[in-house]
């Protein structure tokens, strides 16, 4: 999860500069494609594909994480990178709502408090630190798109454990990426034949090949890896490191740093990581 941190954290600065150059649902279709070759030619090679069981499990899952990708990407053309990563950060809190209902996942005071503080640190950098703005939940179009694509991914983590049958993180990866890329190219058809492929600048592609390689097939095996072993609070805890990491990927990228009372809300959410990660007390 500390990888998968990191890693999410480059399609935030990465997809904040190409947004506005190609269609969402277009660029999130060809981006699944491309994370199902990556991951069928990793099964292929280990000797792992098999055929799917039960595959509407699969399809359940696509939806939501095809929901969440294309979200992403549409918020991205408004929301600065560091905001939409502190959107992110609500996850943890929604996991652990989600986990309950699903899966009757109790969590400690602790880890209540730990949940609380990291959504405080979120939306301090979501409303900028001002107060005044937090108050009238004056919220950015750009980072209310992407929460409805959080609720998604949040919603996504539990039903991993619910609906495994014992496949393996990459085998059970495979058929929710290939159901996310089916819907997307068959809503999107049209979509897709519209864009200009060639036309489009080498950012576009870089892009393309991260999210799909490091964003999509790595990172979904990572999350599915860690939701079978770890309670959904704790598996999202790691995404309170997302905005530090963005920082970092936009310093690397050759932006500025935002105003020092917006590193206040960072702060927060990696305490907010610490006290999640405590052990338990036995």
């Amino acid at each position: 999860m500390l990888l998968f941190s990191a890693l999410v954290a480059g399609s935030f600065s990465l997809g904040a500069r190409v947004a506005d150059l190609v269609d969402p649902v277009a660029f999130t279709a060809l981006r699944f494609w491309v994370a199902a070759l990556v991951i069928g030619a990793g099964l292929a090679a280990t000797g792992g594909l098999r055929r799917p069981r039960a595959p509407w499990r699969q399809g359940v899952l696509g939806v939501l994480y095809a929901l969440y990708f294309v979200l992403m990407f549409e918020g991205l053309k408004t929301a600065p990178p560091v905001a939409a990563s502190a959107v992110f950060t609500l996850t943890p809190l929604m996991a652990a709502g989600f986990g309950w209902w699903l899966l009757r996942q109790r969590f400690s005071g602790r880890i209540a408090a730990a949940l609380a503080l990291g959504a405080a640190g979120a939306l301090w950098v979501i409303f900028r630190a001002d107060l005044r703005a937090l108050l009238a939940l004056d919220l950015g179009r750009g980072e209310a798109i992407y929460f409805v694509g959080c609720v998604a991914h949040a919603l996504y983590t539990p039903l991993v454990a619910r609906l495994n049958r014992g496949e393996g993180a990459a085998d059970f990866s495979l058929g929710v990426v290939l159901a996310g890329a089916l819907l997307l190219t068959v809503l999107g058809f049209p979509r897709l034949l519209a864009t200009d492929w060639a036309a489009l600048p080498p950012l576009v592609w870089i892009t393309l090949l991260y999210v799909a390689i490091f964003a999509s097939a790595a990172t979904m095996v990572l999350l599915q890896f860690a939701a079978l072993r770890l309670p959904s609070s704790k598996v999202m805890a790691y995404t309170y490191l997302v905005p530090a990491w963005v920082l970092l990927w936009e310093e690397a990228l050759g932006a500025g740093a935002p105003a020092p009372l917006v590193l206040v809300g960072v702060a927060l959410t990696g305490a907010a990581l610490l006290l999640l990660l405590r052990p338990d007390p036995h």
